[in-house]
């Protein structure tokens, strides 16, 4: 990808703990794209995602409770969880683009983003 395909913009990143943000912004910062992971799960202000980054696309990395435990060491109770997915809901309700990353490995959830800001018209 040259630079006259990348998007302008901040693309912000929420989904709960372990859904994969913090691989995905590492991956779009390599493409040199400019990417926030918004703690938004660990806040009881549903729209701190807009106060803190208030970003061009916001993209939700969605995850089950069950791969969670499998891919991170975590001493996670359901009821953490849902909670999690409570604090997040307005996110979701507002996100550009939902992925949930269950069955994709990075570079397939890296793919549907760059798909999806491909697909979206460049502010000229």
């Amino acid at each position: 990808m040259n630079n006259s395909t990348r998007r302008k913009g901040i693309i912000g990143l929420v989904g709960p703990c372990g859904a994969g943000k913090s691989t995905l912004q590492a991956n779009l910062t390599v493409l040199g794209y400019q990417s926030r992971h918004i703690a938004q799960e660990h806040s009881f202000a549903p729209d701190m995602w807009r106060r803190q980054t208030n970003p061009d696309f916001l993209i939700f990395l969605d995850v089950s409770y069950k791969i969670i435990l499998q891919r991170k060491n975590f001493n996670f109770s359901l009821e953490e969880y849902k909670e999690q997915k409570r604090r997040l809901q307005h996110a979701y309700n507002h996100a550009n683009l939902v992925i949930n990353t269950d069955k994709l490995t990075p570079l397939e959830v890296l793919n549907k983003t760059l798909q999806f800001l491909n697909s979206v018209p460049q502010n000229k």
